[in-house]
């Protein structure tokens, strides 16, 4: 089993993006769906089944710290 965190960023001037890190692969993308199929492409996959935990919920689907587990 993987676990995958994805974190947001923020670059200097405001723009937001997400981090997915699993282990000492890791992946930015524009939203954390992009993160997250970068990174697993990384991973190597053949099958990706997760449970998602996301904490912080806020409205516009924007979470500060979500977690995979695959």
């Amino acid at each position: 089993m993987t676990t995958v965190s994805i974190l947001p960023i923020s670059s200097a001037s405001g723009e937001k993006s997400y981090r997915a890190i699993a282990g000492d692969k890791q992946w930015v993308g524009k939203t954390a769906g992009q993160a997250l199929d970068g990174l697993t492409a990384q991973l190597g996959e053949a099958e990706f089944t997760a449970l998602l935990v996301i904490q912080s919920f806020h409205p516009d689907l924007m979470a500060r710290d979500l977690v995979v587990v695959t």
